[in-house]
């Protein structure tokens, strides 16, 4: 089984920038030979999708709401993969959740391995 842990996290000040990462522990090909997602859930709302990396980074996908903003990447031989935040505004505050897929997608339901999430705050 492959467990995934999310970190970077914190508080931030809108128009700064933070960088989250997650790792991935267990089988390396599973996390190597997979697509990998980011998520977000702010209090009371729904989970939403941020962006997503192919297994070999040839294809990225980013919500329209982080499109200019954000980008992600992953380093297969290290198990992380990233998501570096710019900008950031008060909106962007909500909990991150690392996640693993057999292929790229944007909906959460085609995914099979979730992080536990880490806290993101951006102060107006």
């Amino acid at each position: 089984q492959v467990r995934l842990v999310e970190s970077g996290g914190g508080l931030v000040q809108a128009g700064g920038s933070l960088r989250l990462s997650c790792a991935a522990t267990g089988l390396s090909f599973s996390a190597s030979a997979s697509a990998m997602g980011w998520f977000r859930q702010a209090p009371e709302k729904e989970r939403e999708f941020v962006a997503a990396i192919s297994w070999r980074s040839r294809i990225t996908r980013f919500a329209d709401s982080v499109e200019g903003r954000f980008t992600i990447s992953r380093d297969n031989a290290e198990n992380t993969v990233n998501l570096q935040m710019n900008s950031l505004k008060p909106e962007d505050t909500a909990v991150y959740y690392c996640a693993r897929a057999p292929t790229i997608s944007i909906f959460a339901r085609d995914y099979n391995y979730w992080g536990q999430g880490t806290q993101v705050t951006v102060s107006s």
